[in-house]
């Protein structure tokens, strides 16, 4: 056998197969779309919908909460510095504990100022002489001027001399009582009770009257001031709510509880009230600073420290709690959730929105009750869409609890 008749009989082979393998396709491809168009065909319509999970929309009642970032101030603090000048001899207080009013820190070297005591009350002793003697001459020259035995210009004299005695009497008690002043101020005393910090100075260290340097600080920390910063456009939106009735208050006369959160996010323990707010606005930074009083038994928080400060500026009505992971953005940013309407259509809805709470957007308008939100599956939903609602899911709560107002 030849080459070519080979080739010829193994080109004739394949011809044969790809023959029967079109038959093949042909067979299975017109058995797919009789499939189609019976009940198995149906069956996979209804596949494609888009299976989702939904909540059903209730409205509630919350309180406005508002959460601020803060620093902590001591309620009360002294810089503790010298009146007098000398030498310190001793540190009488243990650095870090606490202090009483009155309570002595340190202790200058007063021999000085104890002579200077002594010293004044000489001058004091001699200016009461002078005036005993200046009022005994002035007494005998009344008489003698009375049978003219002297002038009635060496009397008059005789008088003034005793003015001027009396009047030197009251300079040395002056003078007296001011050394007696410097004597006690050679004992350095705390002006306030609370916590007192590190010593600036030790034992041998020379200070003087009223230096810039203080030899120590004392802080009142409880309570402490804990002020928060807020912008002056989120004030004025605060009390235009409440005008308009958006924000239900609770009375001006009620104290306003505040919470503390520490850095680690932990909550503090005790629960502060709101003070007072700043009568002006910051010009540099359009702020404005709202105080509040939060008792700090444990001294756990410390002057400087940052915390997050939140309370409650009244509650709000008819509104909806959505969680987060339901809402989305339109390219323009406005927040939409997916809505499941008639013949289980999802459909958009454009909300407005006003703050969180525990990771959920707080809605203001754009839902009614009973709406049922989609919130899981909607990944996969690109405009109206058929889906398929997994039964099942529970209500959103409808509790009053705070909300954090940041408003959008």
């Amino acid at each position: 056998m030849t080459l070519g008749t080979s080739l010829i009989g193994r080109q004739k082979r394949l011809s044969m197969a790809i023959i029967a393998s079109a038959f093949v396709l042909a067979s299975c491809g017109g058995s797919h779309e009789g499939g189609a168009a019976g009940p198995g065909g149906m069956q996979g319509q209804q596949q494609r919908a888009v299976s989702v999970t939904v909540l059903n929309a209730q409205s509630t009642t919350v309180e406005s909460v508002r959460e601020l970032s803060g620093r902590v101030h001591a309620y009360a603090e002294a810089e503790i510095r010298p009146q007098v000048s000398g030498l310190i001899q001793k540190r009488l207080f243990v650095e870090g504990q606490d202090v009483e009013e009155g309570e002595a820190l340190y202790q200058i070297e007063s021999s000085e100022y104890r002579a200077a005591v002594d010293s004044a009350a000489a001058d004091l002793a001699g200016a009461e002489a002078n005036a005993a003697s200046a009022r005994e001459t002035a007494n005998r020259f009344k008489r003698l001027a009375e049978i003219n035995a002297v002038s009635k210009q060496e009397y008059d004299e005789a008088v003034a001399a005793a003015k001027r005695a009396e009047a030197n009497i009251g300079i040395a008690k002056a003078a007296l009582e001011s050394a007696r002043i410097n004597l006690r101020r050679t004992t350095v005393r705390s002006p306030i009770s609370g916590r007192i910090g590190r010593s600036n100075v030790t034992p041998g260290a020379l200070v003087t009257a009223n230096q810039s340097t203080a030899l120590a600080r004392v802080l009142n920390i409880d309570p402490v001031y804990v002020d928060m910063t807020a912008a002056s456009s989120e004030l004025l939106k605060w009390r235009r709510q409440v005008e308009r009735g958006e924000i239900l208050t609770t009375g001006d006369n009620e104290s306003v509880p505040v919470t503390v959160q520490l850095e680690n996010g932990e909550t503090f323990n005790e629960t502060g009230s709101l003070e007072f707010s700043e009568i002006n606005v910051d010009e540099a930074a359009g702020t404005v600073i709202l105080r509040a009083v939060v008792p700090n038994t444990d001294g756990l928080l410390l002057p400087g420290m940052f915390v997050k400060a939140s309370f409650s500026a009244g509650a709000l009505e008819n509104i909806y709690l959505v969680p987060q992971r339901a809402v989305q953005r339109t390219q323009r940013g406005e927040p939409f959730v997916y809505v499941v309407g008639e013949g289980d259509m999802a459909t958009q809805k454009i909300l407005s929105v006003n703050g969180t709470q525990d990771g959920q957007w707080i809605v203001t308008s754009g839902l009614e009750d009973g709406d049922r939100i989609i919130s899981s599956g909607f990944q996969n939903i690109q405009g109206p869409t058929q889906v398929a609602v997994v039964e099942g899911q529970p209500n959103m709560a409808a509790t009053s609890a705070p909300a954090n107002a940041a408003t959008e």
